[in-house]
Formats: structure tokens, sequence, C-alpha cells
């Protein structure tokens, strides 16, 4: 894999081999042949009191005394003439839609969206005014979380983002780690992570044999979940089985050297994990 970065205006930047800059919030991945972005929608003061039973001393260990910042972040896949975007941030500002289109990708040519789950700040820019955000595209999200959010304990607001696409919805078993993975579009391999929400998915995405996982919510304080991953968060509904997958998909990343990208990593939010003593360390790309 290799990744391109070059200063300078967004448009400006068109044509060239890629780039990223923190202030424009968008890092550029290379995936084999596919251009992967990270799009940063908001970055805010980060707060530990969202950490479920974490030991103080963890804290101090691992969060500087100057506090941390969080982030919440999208990524677009230019794939072959096709564009696809992973989540949509909350659509707050139509910070997203705005970023998709300084890398010259209209809404309209948007031909995909994969959600890892139902919370309203992964689905956000779906709809506006009841309108299809991306009137060309087909949603995709795994059939455990469509069945939860919209039929067993309905969240409004998902409910209300999926409608303009009822007849473009897709719905998907994803893959459990040691069985058979599936892709849903070419290269890309849903990955079931339950917990965080009932159906909340990871995907893998492989291209000229290199591979890059996006992780949506599997952590959302990096500083401490990284190193200790046992410890879940309040947004995690089901918090045993967040941890225990949590740990699962850190390791395989860290086993088979695939890089990750995370909707809570801050900029780049794109690096490698590693082993380290009972945990793991996350190093960013640069």
């Amino acid at each position: 894999m290799k990744k391109f970065m070059c200063m300078g205006l967004i448009l400006g930047a068109m044509g060239v081999n890629g780039y990223g800059n923190e202030n424009d919030g968008i890092f550029l991945y290379k995936v084999g042949q596919l251009e992967v972005y990270m799009l940063v929608e908001s970055e805010r003061n980060g707060s530990v009191g969202i950490l479920v039973g974490a030991d103080p001393a963890v804290i101090n260990r691992y969060i500087p005394a100057s506090g941390f910042k969080h982030s919440a972040n999208a990524f677009l896949i230019k794939a072959q003439g096709s564009n696809i975007l992973i989540d949509t941030g909350t659509g707050s500002g139509g910070i997203i839609i705005e970023k998709i289109k300084s890398l010259g990708v209209q809404p309209e040519n948007v031909n995909a969206v994969l959600i890892t789950h139902l919370h309203g700040d992964h689905f956000g820019s779906l709809q506006r005014d009841g309108k299809a955000a991306f009137p060309n595209a087909k949603i995709y999200l795994s059939a455990k979380e469509h069945e939860y959010f919209t039929k067993t304990n309905v969240n409004q607001g998902a409910a209300a983002a999926l409608a303009p696409y009822s007849s473009n919805t897709v719905t998907f078993e994803p893959g459990q780690f040691g069985q058979r993975l599936t892709e849903i579009l070419p290269g890309i391999t849903p990955i079931a992570a339950y917990g965080h929400t009932p159906g909340h998915t990871i995907f893998q995405i492989e291209n000229s044999g290199s591979k890059f996982l996006v992780i949506g919510d599997l952590l959302h304080i990096a500083l401490v979940q990284f190193p200790v991953p046992e410890i879940s968060a309040t947004y995690d509904m089901n918090q045993s089985e967040a941890a225990s997958i949590r740990r699962q998909v850190l390791n395989y990343a860290a086993q088979n050297r695939i890089p990750i990208g995370g909707m809570h990593i801050v900029y780049p939010a794109v690096g490698n994990v590693s082993v380290e003593g009972n945990g793991f360390k996350f190093t960013p790309e640069k």
C-alpha cells in the first residue's frame, strides 16, 4: 500500500496522485489501485465519561492532562469508476457531502452507501427534506441491524433516513471470523462485529493484494481502548460482546498486518495495529 499527500487547495489538488491535509480533514490512503478517502465531519474535545468501568489509574496512564480530541469520520472509496461511501456522518452542515464534492464526486454519482450501523452519526446525510441525498445509490446494511432498528426497536431517524431508498436498500448477512467471507461488492467484504449494536458491521477492502479494514465504531477512545480493549463505552449496547469482538478484530488486524481506519479515531484515522503487552498499539499513517 502507498499513500500520497500534497498540500494546497482542494480544487488545486485535483488531478494529482492524492493528498492529505489535517486542516481540510481529508486523508487519502491507497489500497492497491483504489483510493480510500477518510473524511472528518467534526472534531471536538473528548470525554472519558463515556468509558465504562475504567480504572482511574488506566485513565491517568493513557489520557493526557491536557485532554484529547474526539473525531467523527466517514470514508469514500473511488473504485474503478464507482464511488462508494462508508457511513455518512450526522449530516450536520452538509459537511460530508461538501467534502465528496471537493473530491470531484457529486451526490448523484455515489453508487453505493455502506452503513456500519444505524446510529445517527453514521446515517445522517442519507436524506434531506425527505428526499434521497444520493439518488442513484444503493444502501447496504446488515439484515440484523435493519431488522432491529426499523422493526424490533424502531429508530425513527433511521427509518426516515432509509425511507427514500426503500427499493434500493440491500440487506446482507456479514461473514464471521473463522468462516467463509463473501463480498457484497467487488473487493468489499462485510464482517460481523456485533456488540456496539446488534448488527454492527466492519468492512474489509481488498485490491491488488492489499487489504484495509474500516472498523466503524469498534472503539471510541483510541488512547484507552487500543491498549485496554476490555474497556467499553456507554454507546455499546452489549458491552461484553463489544469488548470481545474489539480484541478479536484488533488481533486479526495485527496478526495479518492489515491497516485500519475508524470513525472515531482522530486524523488521519488510518494506521497500523500491533500487539503490545496484553493490548495493542495504533501507529497512525504520516
